[in-house]
């Protein structure tokens, strides 16, 4: 099985935040042609308990597998209850999976958080794209408001780490028609410097950031014509684009490097602050 064909999984808990990854990740499912697989974690805990603990996994699940068959009836999923920590299952998971759909939030988080611990390790540690869903406009919303939301928003830096996210982003708007994608890129004069191109002329370093995500969409371009493509380069840090962006995009896409998780060290500032302050669902891809 190659990774294309792997599933999309689903992290479901009973939190109003898990049904809305639920029915996000059912909808994306049918959209990329993949399985559906609905996971639970158990948390360990005290043996007496786990025959309770089981039921209540097994009645989640059969409601789930109920929630999904009312949003997307040809969709058949499978389901799954391990016995492990959720960030800990979920990255194990992964290794299998297209794609990892978890809620911003779920059972027992604080109110105050705008994103819960497990959100947030299974985003930093995954294998495979896991996309938070913040609440915000629901697919219904945007199908009653005729496709308000189109845009797929992808945050890249200049260099080959973005090529996981170009990939992902490119193939996820052309699975959804009419889709535009817009590619954020945020410049300033020292990450000119650095990269060798102009130090003190601002219009020449604009000029420069623009030619380089020019370079780096070019071929993809060609493998997705039916993508509408608009390139913005942004002077100074590209989060704040990508917050507001995130308001009404189907989609905001930002990358994850790969190797710095066992040191906290998966997230960019970029990255942890477009998560963490969204207002539509994010995808982390790593790289």
């Amino acid at each position: 099985m190659t990774t294309a064909d792997c599933p999309v999984i689903a992290a479901v808990d009973g939190s109003s935040h898990s049904r809305e990854a639920l029915d996000w990740a059912a909808r994306e499912a049918v959209r990329r042609g993949l399985a559906l697989v609905i996971v639970h974690a158990r948390t360990p805990t005290r043996p007496a308990v786990r025959e309770t603990q089981l039921r209540g996994a097994e009645e989640l699940l059969t409601r789930s597998v109920r929630r999904v068959g009312e949003i997307a009836p040809d969709l058949h999923p499978t389901t799954l209850a391990p016995l492990d920590f959720p960030a800990a299952a979920l990255t194990a998971l992964s290794r299998d999976a297209s794609l990892v759909v978890v809620g911003s939030r779920g059972l027992g988080g604080f109110r105050s958080l705008m994103l819960g611990s497990n959100s947030l390790a299974t985003a930093s540690m995954a294998e495979c794209p896991v996309v938070v869903i913040h609440s915000g406009p629901s697919e219904e919303d945007e199908v009653e408001a005729g496709d308000a939301y189109p845009d797929i928003v992808a945050g890249v830096a200049a260099d080959e780490s973005s090529e996981a996210v170009l990939d992902f982003a490119f193939a996820t708007a052309a699975s959804r028609p009419g889709a535009r994608l817009r590619i954020v890129h945020g410049w300033t004069m020292f990450s000119s410097m650095l990269s060798g191109g102009p130090v003190f002329d601002r219009d020449a370093a604009a000029g420069a950031a623009a030619r380089t995500l020019a370079e780096l969409t070019a071929g993809r371009q060609e493998r997705y014509p039916q993508v509408e493509v608009v390139r913005e380069p942004v002077g100074g840090s590209a989060a704040r684009t990508l917050v507001t962006a995130s308001a009404t995009a189907a989609l905001t896409v930002v990358g994850r490097r790969r190797g710095g998780e066992s040191l906290g060290l998966g997230l960019s500032p970029v990255a942890q602050t477009t998560l963490t302050h969204a207002l539509g669902p994010v995808a982390v891809v790593p790289c």
